[in-house]
């Protein structure tokens, strides 16, 4: 996998001995999302960040999104979904919301937490209609790099913390 974003531009890093962040991403059912977005920090950031993902709810995880990202080189089935309630005593650096829903529903967070919206589209919602599998993996595809090109332009699409 390239340290491309989707700009072409490799991601900015911090000086060498910089402390490790924690980042969290949240969504409404951590089953999609945020399962890859935490896959895709912890194979390709994971040398920054202590990565973790929660829901508002835990809503199980989600087997396209297993298969999708399996196909991008990243195994994900290990990870489980839960609840943000489920992590109580970790002291994040940054929440990063990945749909509208979490964004406007987030839990309160200690002020030291920052707060980044990237919104991405909601590959089951979209796959709903698809008339087959393949058109239906194709969402799932779709956002599965839009997500990359996110993490892989971290930390600087991040404000300092």
């Amino acid at each position: 996998m390239s340290d491309r974003n989707n700009h072409g531009e490799p991601g900015e890093h911090p000086r060498p001995g910089a402390p490790r962040r924690t980042i969290l991403y949240l969504c409404t059912g951590n089953s999609c999302r945020s399962q890859m977005a935490e896959g895709f920090t912890r194979a390709l950031r994971g040398d920054l960040f202590d990565v973790y993902s929660a829901g508002i709810e835990a809503h199980g995880l989600n087997a396209r999104a297993v298969r999708v990202m399996a196909e991008a080189g990243v195994d994900i089935s290990g990870q489980r979904s839960k609840a943000v309630a489920d992590l109580p005593d970790i002291p994040f650096d940054y929440v990063v919301t990945v749909c509208g829903h979490a964004a406007e529903n987030c839990p309160w967070f200690p002020a030291r937490t920052a707060r980044v919206h990237a919104g991405f589209d909601d590959p089951p919602l979209l796959a709903r209609d698809a008339p087959d599998e393949e058109a239906a993996l194709a969402h799932y595809r779709r956002v599965r790099d839009e997500i990359r090109a996110f993490v892989l332009a971290l930390p600087g699409n991040l404000p300092e913390a």
